[in-house]
């Protein structure tokens, strides 16, 4: 058997019903034997802020994000679109993770993208600049298959039941990313 890596998944949403919290538990569903797939909370970060984040007094949100970053294999970012862009919250966690300066907890950790979002377009605008800020932090991210999801609000029934039309686009997706978490562990 091979071996099996710990995911950290970050979903740029805050909302209870959020399309892209169902899209992250579906993977996590659907995710082959060696990757396990958690959820990472990000609602209940303060906003980065240097001044707060110093060895006296770091808030202990801020040390158990990082900790939890850091002792994962990889990272996959789930996220809507917001103006073009990551929400804020998400852009805050990925700041609070790379601090302090020369620590990153996202450094060398294979990592993936994908993007859902109620428009046409898949939040196309979020994936790209994430990925922009995920060049800086020494994130490996998976190229292909690019994953932006389009009438996103279509893909789950009342139940939260992903639709048969969609899972195979996340089952492939999903088994991409392990053969690339695989390929991209630091040896």
């Amino acid at each position: 058997m091979s071996q099996v890596y710990s995911v950290a998944v970050v979903v740029g949403s805050l909302r209870a019903d959020s399309i892209n919290r169902k899209v992250a538990l579906a993977l996590a569903a659907l995710a082959p034997a060696n990757l396990q797939l958690k959820i990472v909370e990000i609602g209940d970060l303060p906003l980065y802020n240097e001044d707060i984040d110093t060895a006296t007094s770091t808030p202990e949100s801020y040390a158990a994000f990082r900790q939890q970053i850091a002792a994962a294999d990889a990272v996959l970012f789930v996220t809507p679109e917001y103006n073009r862009s990551v929400p804020g919250v998400l852009k805050n966690a990925i700041d609070v993770g790379s601090r302090p300066y020369g620590k990153s907890a996202w450094s060398g950790k294979p990592g993936a993208v994908i993007s859902a979002s109620p428009g046409a377009i898949g939040g196309f605008g979020a994936n790209h600049h994430l990925r922009q800020s995920l060049v800086f932090l020494n994130v490996p991210c998976l190229q292909q298959p690019e994953a932006y999801l389009g009438n996103a609000g279509t893909f789950f029934d009342a139940a939260g039941t992903l639709s048969e039309q969609t899972k195979p686009f996340l089952q492939t997706f999903i088994n991409a990313y392990a053969a690339w978490v695989e390929q991209n562990q630091k040896a």
